[in-house]
């Protein structure tokens, strides 16, 4: 059975993650598309997950008195990361493939240009940008099936990074303190 606490802060955390993820995706379909594809909008992204991660496993230790196992602290970190993960999927499937599904296009095509830009910067033989120009024509990465499986990708990515987060933030045991 899961603590309460445990189940409360993960549960809260995740929709706060959850929430986030919607609002930095308005923002950018709001703002600017091109931004979707900015590597320092992905690096800032991951500094707000990891800010999120450090308070809600430290303020879970806090209300625990200090004893928190791996397991406890893996499980906080995990059902905060599938609430935020499922709550922002959901988001993406309805912006793009309900509100607004000429957006996928165009981020296809912003995708394409980036990808050749940074195929071209690395010297990339130029079948192989054409190779996978074509792949990236044939793929929708916004389709429902795609969002999905990109759920379950960031589910596991989540789950090595709680592993690390819970490893550091577990409690030693009573014979080293």
């Amino acid at each position: 059975m899961v603590n309460e606490i445990i189940k409360r802060n993960g549960i809260t955390f995740g929709v706060i993650s959850g929430i986030i993820s919607a609002l930095v995706t308005t923002s950018i379909y709001a703002i600017d598309l091109n931004l979707f594809t900015s590597w320092w909008v992905g690096v800032l992204i991951l500094t707000v997950y990891l800010i999120i991660g450090i308070v809600l496993l430290s303020k879970t230790k806090k209300e625990l008195n200090g004893i928190f196992s791996f397991k406890d602290a893996f499980t906080t970190y995990f059902i905060c990361a599938v609430v935020g993960i499922l709550i922002s999927t959901l988001f993406n499937i309805i912006l793009f493939n309900v509100i607004d599904p000429a957006a996928k296009d165009t981020l296809r095509e912003l995708t394409i240009k980036y990808t050749v830009s940074m195929m071209q910067k690395f010297g990339t033989p130029a079948s192989a940008i054409n190779e996978a120009i074509a792949k990236l024509k044939e793929n929708d990465p916004y389709s429902v099936i795609e969002l999905l499986k990109g759920s379950v990708f960031s589910i596991v990515f989540s789950s090595i990074f709680g592993l690390l987060m819970a490893a550091f933030f577990k409690s030693k045991p009573s014979s080293q303190e």
